[in-house]
């Protein structure tokens, strides 16, 4: 987990309304530019594999990751099918990124069940891994029954069963049985368990400024037994918003709605971990603020009443100077993977910066 020789990597994120115009031109920069991955997302509308399969489709050399797959979307046996499947077509290039989501979307968009997220992601993972190793799939846990008998723990009462199911085997066998497994992860517990069972952690509004906490979670993960990876070969790819602009007020400009958006409004009150990793960053007043302000209907308040501060944590805005004097902290940090915006201006310049 050094961050030496810092890695480029290039988000799709998800659509809006349609697919954003550019993305193929994007793509086929970021490989011109020698950048190392591209990584795609989903929320509840566009999906994270289609649109990385069609453009990645078109590359050959870039890692394609998704950042995230939701758990909720799939059974852990069709993820394991779609990035055993992706492997094959890319030649070995995918990376599974995983994440749990919250409880808005599991269980208004996905209509599952929310509670206990780092259980559902043990036993989740832990399936995953099963089937692209091609092992039988079998779990009798908490929250996943494989082969499915009844489920009474998982359901909560008894479900009628043909009592047929038995433990299958993948008849596709992988470009690698140890395909690289990302966990997406805010709060400490998430992070330490990112260490323990998976191949790299995906951070959400990461500091360099808190490194150190975040050094010590992963500690504790990699120091459990059975841990997969140590620290010098765990990747952590993040997504940092980059806006280049000499004002630098007009570049946090852009980014403000996002964080009132996730702070305000991702998650109700004391149930949004965007909020929280905020907090722990020094600004529990300011998210205080935004929260009750967005919650109250007044978004053009709560965008406002971001603090510049607060921007310049997790993001490079400004003058190209600027970032450069900045980047020092980043690539100093635990990161492996920096993940910048599909932007041609954007692309050109941290390649050269980082290059």
């Amino acid at each position: 987990m050094s961050a030496a020789g810092l890695r480029l990597g290039v988000s799709l994120g998800y659509w809006g309304a349609g697919p954003p115009p550019g993305q193929a031109e994007a793509v086929a920069l970021a490989e011109e530019l020698g950048l190392d991955s591209v990584w795609s997302a989903e929320a509840y509308g566009s999906d994270a594999l289609t649109p990385l399969a069609w453009l990645g489709g078109q590359t050959s050399t870039l890692r394609l990751g998704t950042s995230i797959m939701q758990m909720s979307a799939r059974t852990p046996a069709a993820t394991a099918m779609a990035a055993m499947t992706m492997d094959h077509l890319s030649g070995g290039r995918f990376v599974l990124g995983l994440g749990a989501s919250g409880p808005q979307v599991v269980e208004g968009w996905y209509g599952q069940t929310y509670p206990k997220p780092l259980a559902r992601t043990r036993e989740y993972v832990a399936l995953v891994r099963q089937a692209i190793a091609r092992e039988k799939l079998q779990l009798d846990g908490e929250h996943f029954q494989v082969p499915f008998t009844g489920g009474a723990a998982v359901t909560g009462g008894d479900l009628p069963t043909t009592g047929l199911g038995k433990a299958l085997r993948s008849t596709l066998h992988p470009v690698r049985p140890d395909l690289p497994v990302l966990l997406a992860a805010e709060g400490p517990k998430n992070v330490a368990m990112a260490a323990e069972i998976a191949d790299g952690w995906l951070p959400h509004f990461y500091s360099p400024a808190h490194d150190e906490h975040y050094r010590a979670a992963l500690a504790e993960g990699f120091a459990r037994p059975g841990a997969r990876r140590s620290a010098e070969d765990f990747e952590v790819a993040c997504m940092v918003q980059v806006v280049l602009d000499d004002d630098v007020e007009a570049a946090a400009d852009t980014l403000r709605p996002h964080y009132a958006l996730y702070i305000g409004g991702m998650g109700a009150k004391g149930a949004n971990f965007h909020y929280d990793v905020f907090a722990r960053m020094g600004f529990e007043a300011e998210c205080e603020h935004i929260q009750e302000l967005y919650l109250s209907g007044r978004k053009e308040e709560a965008v406002a009443a971001v603090p510049l501060a607060m921007v310049e944590q997790v993001a490079l805005v400004g003058p190209r100077d600027k970032i450069a004097a900045e980047l020092p902290r980043w690539q100093d940090s635990l990161l492996t993977t920096m993940i910048v915006p599909p932007r041609p201006d954007v692309m050109r310049t941290m390649a050269e910066l980082l290059g």
